[in-house]
């Protein structure tokens, strides 16, 4: 495999190149023909809304996939279908967004699954540990080879991903959804690795949904659309509104479209809640016609706080009420009887059983409803449900026996919400309803949102992006530390004045008019 030392014609040498690739699934043609490149040196975005079919090229590309139809080279040798073996050793790694670690090995063990260094009788784990010592050096990654990885937050255990790439040589690297977890400190660190990985001629596909970093890194950008090619070019040559326009086919007149209604009478009320050591007496309201969004950093409480209020985690102290009546909730099922229901942060892991259908995670909270006394479920109601949140959702599948695993990332999300707006549920919150999704699938969501809030449905969503905080949100709570911090108007705030009560470590609280 060739190597480069930054400089010179090699630098623009094309290293991957991907034509005619085809691939189906049962009732899905999730790639048509596509035409992908991959120079030397380059970080390459490659954009498009869930279910474009980028993930689906580059696991073929790293060996998790074969194609149906096409041709691929390699550092300009031809493959067929690759192992993720062969593409291991042909220079290709994938660092996946669920991140694939064995969370109670060590960081060195992790870098050296599967092809562990031995000595004559056992492992030489100081050897190993020594190696992965000079890589995360050589990184600048202050990371002790010998920590245990579940120890590690996620973004340190991001940067593993990274150096075991580079333990195994790899010159192609594939990062999929990268900062979808991390601070902007963290992102930052990312990105200083990521220019130092291009400068030494490593090739960079870069898959993101946060379209605002691609000007600090970017060089190239692909788009996809439908499973197909759309168009290829340099970053700076394109306009956002043109990468939008050919990433979703259509102009999106509005990123957040906001809809005026009427604030009415008080839904949902929660008073002094406490729970754990990061829920510390929150109290809140949410009125009629009108959406209340939580900011404010990681950590700082947020997710805590829904779960708390779902019932998931145990509440210590607090009350919540639901149309002016106190209700108990010591569970989820608690919580979905009482109208209370939670979209949340991690859908594939705790809002949907990936393994079933569209129709069984829509029927699955609704069970009470669609069977009969002798619990025999009643297949006309089941279709009805199934139905209505398909049309009303707008989800996007051949049909509804399709697994809820397959689904793009948007589509996951409108599964698990349309489950919850089966019950005519009274308040619904949303826990970063648009992370890992694509800017059409965003709006669709607001959108979503928004009907909630015309049909006098509490809101109240979670989310580490302020520009979609302030743009969606009519009133916003800011936590710091386990805490209420600040409580403005969208309107009428600013986002250094959100972060301020954001990093406020103490009980600060500004009223809203």
């Amino acid at each position: 495999m060739p190597t480069w030392e930054g400089k010179g014609d090699e630098m623009n040498e094309v290293i991957v190149s991907m034509n005619n690739i085809s691939k189906s699934f049962p009732g899905v043609k999730a790639l048509d023909r596509v035409h992908f490149e991959l120079r030397a040196g380059e970080v390459m975005a490659l954009l498009g809304e869930n279910g474009a079919g980028k993930s689906t090229l580059m696991k073929i590309l790293s060996g998790v996939y074969t194609r149906d139809e096409g041709t691929m080279e390699i550092f300009g040798k031809e493959y067929g279908d690759l192992t993720p073996k062969q593409a291991q050793h042909a220079g290709v790694a994938i660092i996946h967004q669920e991140l694939n670690m064995c969370r109670h090995l060590s960081v060195a063990e992790n870098m050296f699954l599967g092809r562990e260094i031995r000595g004559k009788v056992a492992l030489n784990n100081a050897r190993m540990e020594e190696e992965a010592r000079r890589i995360l050096d050589d990184l600048k990654i202050d990371i002790n080879p010998r920590q245990t990885v579940g120890d590690l937050p996620v973004s340190k255990q991001q940067m593993v991903e990274i150096a075991k790439a580079l333990s195994i040589n790899a010159k192609i690297l594939i990062m999929d959804e990268p900062t979808s977890s991390l601070t902007a400190r963290e992102i930052e660190d990312l990105f200083r690795i990521i220019r130092k990985l291009k400068s030494e001629g490593c090739g960079i596909v870069y898959i993101s949904h946060r379209l605002e970093e691609l000007a600090h890194i970017v060089d190239r950008v692909t788009i996809m659309r439908d499973g197909q090619y759309i168009t290829d070019g340099k970053f700076s040559d394109m306009t956002m509104d043109q990468i939008i326009a050919n990433m979703v086919g259509r102009e999106i007149k509005e990123k957040f479209p906001r809809v005026e209604c009427l604030k009415g009478k008080k839904v949902f009320e929660v008073k002094n809640l406490n729970a754990g050591k990061m829920v510390k007496d929150v109290s809140f309201s949410v009125y009629e016609g009108e959406i209340v969004g939580f900011a404010g950093l990681m950590g700082a409480g947020r997710t805590e706080t829904t779960r708390a209020i779902f019932g998931v985690d145990q509440k210590e102290s607090g009350k919540i009420y639901v149309d002016g009546k106190e209700v108990k909730i010591n569970c989820p099922m608690d919580a979905i009887k009482n109208g209370v229901v939670l979209a949340p942060e991690d859908r594939k892991k705790d809002g949907l059983c990936t393994k079933l259908s569209i129709r069984q995670n829509l029927a699955l909270p609704n069970l009470d409803w669609v069977c009969n006394k002798l619990g025999v479920v009643n297949s006309r109601k089941e279709e009805a449900l199934c139905e209505k949140a398909v049309r009303d959702l707008r989800i996007k599948t051949p049909n509804v026996e399709i697994d809820s695993g397959n689904l793009s990332g948007g589509n996951q999300q409108k599964v698990v919400v349309g489950k919850w707006l089966a019950r005519d549920s009274r308040v619904v919150i949303f826990d970063e309803p648009t992370r890992g999704i694509d800017v059409g699938a965003k709006v669709e969501i607001y959108n979503l949102m928004n009907e909630l809030k015309k049909q006098g449905i509490a809101v109240v969503f979670v989310s580490s992006e302020m520009p979609e905080v302030m743009g969606i949100a009519d009133r916003i709570i800011v936590m710091c530390d386990g805490r209420i911090t600040g409580e403005v108007m969208a309107r009428e705030t600013t986002q250094s004045e959100i972060l301020t009560l954001a990093t406020t470590f103490e009980d600060k609280k500004i009223k809203s008019n």
